[in-house]
């Protein structure tokens, strides 16, 4: 089994070659059946790299030792759950996935891009070919998951504790279907340039993949926060990590590309610049698997320190980034700019979000690279940190987050400010009143507390006033405005939960940032910690094996008003002896929005022990807030016009009409 997955993946690569040239050639010479060829070997290609990774899951379940890969970063005692999700808990591993995933998104497009122009099908497919060929070329030379250990091993080295946890059976998939779907909206521009043409039409088959690869990035960042929160124990959900920030620069660029395509596919402007966009995405895809691989970065988050692999990565990101900017400098001038606007219009405040998004993204690729920088050019290490990034990234989100509402209410073309503020003035009162509230009678309140609170109402009830003002409510009988609700478009309903969800969760960071409690002090069995109103009794601590660790568990009783226990709460130091790897297991009990939130450090002789407790408000709406956007995502992709991707052919005019009543 395991040589049968080794030789799919080299057939794999095979195939990929016929799909980066064969399509290309007959594209270029319009020979129909040289293009036609893309598509069966595409699909193909991706059973060939699914019945690989099928293999080396196999492996693992089956503590199959012979194999490196599995040797390394797997246990026989390791629960099940874990040896499945091993198989991308690793370099080897996870770049087979990304790479399975990159060959589904172009099977998807070979299954689904009938309506396509024959040409642009085949040259997408041909792009599509040339990043797989580069990254499987990059497995089978530098990172091959199916090297033999002979003798095998009896036991294995066991995976590295912290990523023994459900949240890494989510997370790295969501991770790689952003950074890869992303691909496909490079293959287009890439493919756009080679044939010199770009339309509205080109923006409408592009928009959807890129919202679906925005959805998944979106869902893979939010679990990799929530993941970090809760299995590192340092009671945080974002800390500017440079591995954090390679995975937020293509969410920054992506929002950005999603909101240019819009004005491409409505008003055929921005064309020049959404192109630039969908390459420029997808490169910064391509950096975050170069600092995550290549060794140059010391993070959990880290999977690889082999330079050979950062050199290979770094000759693909060479290739394709310079390629594609050079093939764009090329043709750009040969290219249509697209239709003119007034600035005070839809168009305007799409190209200002556009500005405010690629400058907050520029801004946190000059923190995360400039290290690196000096340190390759001076040998000083410098670290850039969090106040950087609040300096420097947050100034440029607060006008953006202030203007969001306007967006969707201007007209296209030619908008009204003064007729939208108006529409507005609701949610401007109630944010306006949100402020005074919070500043001035709830206590420790700062004026970001407060400025902060207003900003996530206006976002929150600015996408409700856009509903209801699409749906006539207030204008209309009650009747018609629920038949004309329901029968707004579905991206109409995705665009308002999208924001909507951007201010749950900015809620939830100001609530944390301004009004987290914290305490740390040394507990014995029986005291009791008060903190923000609640009462935790320490019960003491408890020796428990698992089936490849022990740990030693603290119990907390909350207690009730009358000091009766009501909920229990469980934290833990959790020991691997196969790893010699100690993790903290933090105890977590939500409560309403909030939580409470407690982590265990050094116990004491006298069965005292460290205790460090954090109140933090609202904070399950920084992770609410991430699911309702991805709903609004997902919503907008059941709208017809995104899942027909291009106009259907109309029937020819001179069939007749059926008759129909008068």
């Amino acid at each position: 089994m395991v040589e049968m997955g080794h030789f799919a993946l080299v057939l794999a690569l095979v195939l990929s070659l016929v799909q980066s040239l064969v399509p290309l050639y007959g594209a270029y010479k319009g020979d129909a059946k040289l293009m036609a060829v893309g598509g069966p070997v595409t699909v193909t290609g991706f059973a060939m790299i699914a019945l690989s990774f099928a293999v080396l899951t196999l492996a693992y379940v089956q503590s199959d030792f012979s194999l490196v890969n599995v040797w390394e970063n797997s246990h026989s005692l390791k629960p099940m759950i874990y040896k499945f999700t091993g198989t991308w808990g690793n370099h080897e591993g996870s770049m087979l996935l990304w790479v399975m995933i990159l060959s589904f998104f172009g099977a998807l497009v070979a299954a689904f891009g009938s309506n396509l122009p024959a040409t642009l099908r085949a040259n997408v497919l041909a792009v599509q070919g040339w990043i797989g060929t580069a990254f499987l070329l990059f497995i089978l030379i530098t990172s091959n998951p199916f090297t033999r250990l002979i003798p095998a091993p009896i036991e294995g080295k066991d995976l590295n504790p912290i990523l023994q946890d459900i949240g890494l059976a989510v997370h790295p998939p969501l991770l790689y279907l952003g950074y890869v779907g992303f691909s496909v909206c490079f293959s287009f521009a890439v493919a756009a340039l080679i044939e010199g043409r770009i339309d509205a039409a080109w923006a409408r088959w592009v928009r959807p993949w890129t919202l679906a690869a925005w959805v998944f990035l979106t869902g893979g960042i939010a679990m990799g926060s929530y993941w970090a929160y809760y299995e590192l124990g340092w009671g945080g959900f974002w800390f500017w990590d440079p591995v954090e920030n390679a995975s937020f620069m293509p969410w920054l660029a992506g929002t950005a590309l999603l909101h240019s395509a819009i004005v491409m596919e409505k008003r055929s402007a921005l064309k020049i610049w959404t192109l630039l966009l969908a390459i420029l995405t997808f490169s910064l895809s391509l950096l975050g698997t170069f600092l995550v691989r290549s060794g140059v970065l010391t993070s959990v988050h880290a999977f690889a320190s082999d330079p050979s692999r950062g050199v290979f990565i770094l000759g693909i990101l060479t290739v394709f980034i310079g390629g594609s900017l050079a093939l764009f400098a090329l043709r750009a001038s040969s290219l249509t700019a697209g239709g003119i606007f007034h600035p005070i219009s839809r168009e305007g405040a799409l190209v200002l979000n556009n500005l405010f998004l690629t400058t907050a993204t520029a801004t946190v690729l000059i923190g995360t690279l400039y290290p690196l920088v000096v340190e390759a050019l001076f040998g000083e290490k410098i670290s850039v940190g969090e106040p950087f990034f609040n300096l420097t990234f947050g100034p440029l989100m607060m006008p953006l987050l202030v203007l969001v509402p306007f967006g969707p209410l201007l007209a296209w073309k030619r908008g009204d400010v003064a007729a939208v503020a108006q529409r507005l003035m609701f949610a401007f009162g109630a944010a306006l009143l949100v402020v005074l509230v919070t500043f001035l009678f709830i206590d420790g309140a700062s004026v970001f507390a407060a400025l902060g609170a207003g900003l996530a109402t206006w976002l929150v009830l600015g996408a409700l006033t856009d509903l209801a003002l699409k749906a006539g409510i207030g204008n209309v009988a009650p009747k018609v405005a629920l038949r004309r609700f329901l029968g707004l478009p579905r991206s109409v309903f995705g665009t308002a939960l999208a924001h909507l969800g951007l201010g749950l969760t900015l809620l939830g960071i100001v609530g944390v940032l301004s009004f987290e409690k914290e305490a740390i002090l040394v507990m014995k069995p029986g005291q009791v910690l008060e903190i923000a109103s609640h009462r935790l009794r320490f019960e003491g601590l408890q020796p428990v094996r698992g089936p490849n660790f022990t740990e030693d568990q603290g119990r907390f009783s909350l207690l009730g008003p009358a000091g009766q226990p009501v909920a229990e709460i469980v934290s833990a130091k959790r020991f691997y002896p196969v790893r010699q790897m100690p993790t903290t297991e933090a105890g977590i009990k939500t409560l309403w929005l909030s939580q409470l939130y407690i982590s265990l450090g050094d116990e004491a002789n006298d069965g005292a022990v460290v205790v460090r407790v954090w109140w933090k408000p609202l904070v399950t709406l920084i992770w609410g807030g991430t699911l309702v956007m991805m709903a609004g995502g997902f919503v907008s992709l059941m709208d017809r016009r995104l899942r027909v991707g291009a106009p259907a052919k109309r029937k020819s005019a001179d069939k007749k009409p059926s008759p129909v009543a008068t």
